[in-house]
């Protein structure tokens, strides 16, 4: 039985559906949309899985959120909607918080969980990062939605970002903005949840170019998960999965063979 949550506006996630197997979800950092998963799918569906990603509300085509709500309920009303009763979840930051949130609500449902530079509801933010989000808040309370973005751009990617990679998550960020900024300001629904109530083993990835702040949640989680194990990638910032595709790819499909075998 789901877990009750305060009553909720309903909405189906903006997605897209490939290849066959074991389903896994990815679910985007909340500095992108679900495009940023574009390098991994086709490893991924030549795994041998299902794959399934999403835009959350106020990024990519899902449209702002009219009333209340919460990320990881629309997240399980979708998986219902496409039929899915378990799934292993990739997530990557903001991302990675729903999907925490998700595998301790729904336990049972969750096959494996891996973590890309994770969120996690409740840390206290490193000086650093209540730099940059007071920064953030100022360049977009002036009007100044180009500063904002390149300072996410800045922030957000490491050393092995091309060109093109950080043109592509300038343009997922400020389509956000603009959609964001165009809406009614709805915060979502909390629900506390408890990181002892996992059950899937977990990939935990920071990079060392990002923000103290990830490693130390990772390092976290894999003390307090039951069966987490925590890599640190030296050459990466924040998006991995952006930055050198052809390096992370075949660390999140190892994992994937090893816990959630295709057929």
């Amino acid at each position: 039985m789901r877990p009750a949550v305060p009553s909720v506006t309903a909405v189906t996630l903006a997605h897209d559906v490939t290849g066959t197997g074991p389903t896994v979800l990815l679910l985007h950092s909340t500095v992108c949309d679900r495009r940023m998963w574009d390098p991994q799918l086709p490893a991924l569906v030549e795994a041998g899985h299902h794959v399934v990603r999403c835009d959350f509300r106020g990024y990519g085509e899902t449209p702002m959120p009219t009333g209340p709500y919460n990320n990881a309920q629309d997240v399980a009303e979708l998986l219902d909607t496409l039929g899915v009763a378990r799934v292993a979840l990739v997530a990557a930051s903001g991302g990675g918080q729903v999907a925490l949130e998700f595998a301790a609500r729904w336990p049972r449902r969750v096959t494996a969980l891996a973590l890309l530079n994770t969120a996690l509801a409740g840390h206290e933010p490193s000086a650093a990062l209540r730099a940059f989000g007071e920064q953030e808040e100022s360049l977009l309370e002036s009007g100044d939605v180009a500063g904002a973005t390149e300072l996410n751009v800045r922030t957000w990617l490491g050393p092995h970002a091309d060109d093109a990679t950080r043109e592509r998550v300038r343009q997922m960020q400020r389509h956000a903005f603009e959609v964001q900024l165009a809406g009614d300001d709805v915060a979502p629904i909390r629900v506390d949840t408890d990181p002892s109530a996992i059950t899937a083993p977990c990939l935990l990835v920071s990079g060392a170019h990002d923000l103290p702040d990830f490693r130390q949640i990772a390092a976290d989680l894999a003390n307090r998960l039951t069966n987490a194990r925590h890599v640190e990638l030296d050459w990466a910032g924040h998006l991995p999965s952006l930055e050198r595709p052809e390096a992370l790819n075949p660390l999140l499909v190892g994992f994937l063979r090893e816990k959630v075998p295709a057929a």
